[in-house]
């Protein structure tokens, strides 16, 4: 039997539509079409975890059989809990959250870059590190960054993070999460993830010193973010 699902917020939007259609056998239930919803659109798995699914207008249990009939949506949490994929926080950041960001069934290699913060740098010693962002700015630019990164390799799923504010030395800065097909890919995707993160994303860095304090930008020549990514790494 064939169904349509109607989609609203947050999954509507990563799918680019209002609703989708799914292929499913006589006798399936609610848990088989979150596997099929998993597998057909794998840009919506992520997010199936936090969901659930209503049958004509009522929340069906995992066990509940589909009728061709039925009228489906697939429900996002209406307070907003998902964990977006793009941020600018204050809060401390976590791998295994961007890890399942990601993750799909077409994904064969899931790269993770976490950037640190050091304790020493050309020899001089950090105290700690102080990071401020155009935050609204830099979202849209992390966004333009995975879609450079989705069009050089098709199937490619990415989630960064970047923490401001304060930050101690071992704490974490930035992550970058990318999945794909096949695992050279996700080395070379999450490379130019994070240089290109480096190159047009508006985030700075206050290096407070022992002796002293310098704001840090750009740190590969020259800086010009309209220019498209040379290969070069810090």
């Amino acid at each position: 039997m064939t169904i349509t699902i109607l989609l609203f917020a947050g999954l509507a939007e990563r799918a680019n539509q209002r609703e989708i259609q799914l292929t499913l056998p006589e006798q399936a239930t609610v848990r088989d079409l979150l596997k099929a919803v998993a597998e057909q659109h794998p840009a919506l798995s992520p997010l199936l975890n936090s969901c659930f699914v209503s049958i004509n207008h009522e929340y069906a249990a995992p066990d509940y059989i589909i009728s061709a009939n039925d009228e489906i949506a697939l429900l996002p949490p209406v307070s907003g809990g998902e964990e977006p994929r793009f941020a600018i926080t204050t809060e401390p950041l976590s791998a295994d959250k961007l890890v399942s960001l990601v993750s799909n069934p077409h994904a064969g290699a899931i790269l993770t870059f976490v950037g640190t913060v050091r304790e020493f740098t050309h020899g001089q010693r950090t105290v700690y590190l102080s990071y401020e962002a155009y935050a609204p700015m830099a979202v849209e630019k992390m966004k333009q960054v995975a879609a450079e990164i989705e069009e050089r390799w098709p199937g490619a799923q990415v989630a960064m993070q970047h923490r401001i504010g304060d930050l101690k030395i071992e704490e974490i800065a930035v992550i970058v999460a990318v999945a794909t097909p096949h695992r050279n890919e996700s080395f070379e995707a999450g490379r130019y993830a994070i240089e290109r993160l480096k190159q047009i994303v508006p985030i700075w860095k206050k290096e407070m010193w022992e002796d002293g304090s310098e704001w840090k930008g750009h740190q590969q020549g020259p800086w010009n973010p309209l220019a498209t990514y040379d290969g070069k790494v810090d």
